[in-house]
């Protein structure tokens, strides 16, 4: 690994333009031109992608362009592959869905030009049918055009912790900072707490940033825990990801590494043989991902999540609460059951953040309280996740579990206390922003009950099931 770190000095000596940025080259270009991972270090073999295709996704107007079919004179792998196949504009995804109407191709048009759209193909074929539990999460709603004065772009003030000027790292906590290293995912959420950024050319990470960002690192002795997400970090490709690895793992008062993604989840194709053994090299390596309903739990997902634990990466869920979607008791307890099999623990079911373009998603933190209590007593401690609240204005997560961490609750508001002693409000949704909308009794199934283990493990329905 010694050339890893003369090319990192090669890095740092060369001088950066005023913006932060390398030339105007994103992270990934310059990467691929400075660092040759051998190709000895890794598994051979790609023998462990199943037979039956389960998913597919799309990819975001103004980042797709950004993926090539070769890279560096190497063919593109099959997630990259699945990820070209998916759709990035109302017209890619009617060819999927061509029971949409030209009004609601103009709606979802409209809305990505704001907040981009990406769906490859493995999450595409995840979609049962419209409106239903995995479309919403990832088709854009003209519901996210609403505006609302309680919501905010940065509600958790990220930027506003961040100590390095135009680097993305956020240093709330004593002994732990978020490094953004990647503005680009396999499929865009619209619940995303990072909406402001995530697909939008203007925020690419560059190389400049990251060895900023590892510099700080080094500087600060209290940091132990460095969290690096985005977007999503596994949209690297793997020499990408282990020359960040490489300078973080030398530090010695570095003493975990964590990654979030929701690869496993939306392009679990990602997790190939190779990537797996690039990262058990640098254990201690944990890993929060992100499912929301059952129906992510296909037979590719459940393949990639056991590849992971078998490389000894503990493997964390972080739901977040999303109404019509997985707000229903029953059918979130199946989901943490389900999670379990394939040796992931249910961590953190989130609130929904006070997110620009996102207000239709959340519920009241009475329904949280509610789910918990359906699950606590009746389930195994070990299903249970912490249901938390991350606060408004970067006050921290507060835990909420029973009556005793709440100071008061109504209607309009919920009053918490932090770690700090600070008595922090959070506003409830309001009802009169919502739209109604058609509920047909097949889609309020899929909400409301909780899917039989045949079901959730049964083969993807073909595209006529999709009319």
């Amino acid at each position: 690994m010694r050339h890893m770190r003369n090319e990192s000095a090669q890095v740092r000596s060369e001088k950066p333009n005023n913006d932060g940025k390398e030339n105007g080259k994103s992270f990934g270009k310059i990467i691929q031109n400075n660092v040759k991972i051998s190709k000895n270090e890794l598994s051979n073999g790609r023998n462990l992608l199943l037979e039956d295709k389960m998913t597919s996704i799309p990819a975001t107007a103004q980042s797709a362009n950004s993926i090539e079919d070769t890279v560096g004179g190497c063919q593109r792998e099959e997630w990259e592959n699945l990820l070209q196949e998916g759709a990035t504009t109302a017209e890619e995804l009617a060819k999927h869905f061509p029971m949409l109407t030209q009004q609601e191709i103009d709606t979802i048009n409209k809305v990505r030009s704001i907040y981009p759209m990406r769906l490859n193909k493995h999450a595409i074929e995840l979609i049962r049918m419209k409106g239903d539990p995995v479309w919403d999460q990832f088709v854009p709603n003209e519901k996210e055009l609403l505006h609302s004065d309680i919501v905010k772009d940065d509600p958790q003030n990220e930027e506003g912790d961040q100590p390095v000027p135009g680097v993305p790292l956020t240093h709330r906590y004593p002994d732990r900072v978020l490094f953004l290293v990647s503005n680009k995912c396999a499929a865009y959420c619209r619940h995303c707490t990072r909406k402001r950024r995530v697909g939008k050319k203007d925020k690419n990470v560059t190389e400049n940033q990251i060895v900023k960002g590892v510099e700080y690192i080094r500087k600060h002795k209290e940091v132990r825990d460095v969290l690096l997400s985005g977007g999503d970090p596994l949209m690297l490709k793997d020499d990408e990801l282990e020359f960040i690895l490489q300078m973080l793992k030398p530090i010695r008062h570095v003493e975990m590494i964590r990654i979030g993604t929701r690869m496993p989840c939306v392009l679990p194709q990602r997790i190939t043989p190779e990537l797996v053994a690039m990262l058990k090299k640098y254990h201690p390596l944990y890993m929060n991902i992100q499912f929301n309903h059952p129906w992510e739990l296909s037979k590719e997902a459940r393949q990639a999540c056991n590849m992971l634990a078998d490389a000894g990466i503990p493997l964390g869920n972080q739901s977040v609460l999303l109404k019509g979607i997985n707000d229903n008791p029953e059918l979130y307890k199946s989901l943490c059951h389900e999670l379990l099999k394939v040796r992931v623990k249910p961590y953190y079911l989130y609130q929904c953040d006070l997110v620009e373009g996102t207000e239709h998603f959340r519920v009241k933190t009475s329904k949280g309280l509610e789910i918990m209590k359906n699950m606590r007593w009746y389930t195994t401690g070990f299903a249970v996740p912490k249901f938390v609240i991350d606060t408004p204005g970067g006050s921290g997560k507060i835990e909420v579990y029973d009556k005793d961490s709440i100071m008061a609750m109504n209607d309009s508001a919920t009053m918490l206390k932090n770690h700090k002693g600070e008595i922090i409000k959070y506003p409830e949704p309001r009802e009169n922003i919502e739209f109604k909308s058609e509920i047909t009794d097949e889609l309020k199934e899929s909400r409301e009950q909780p899917p039989t283990p045949a079901a959730s493990a049964e083969k993807r329905p073909n595209a006529e099931d999709k009319k």
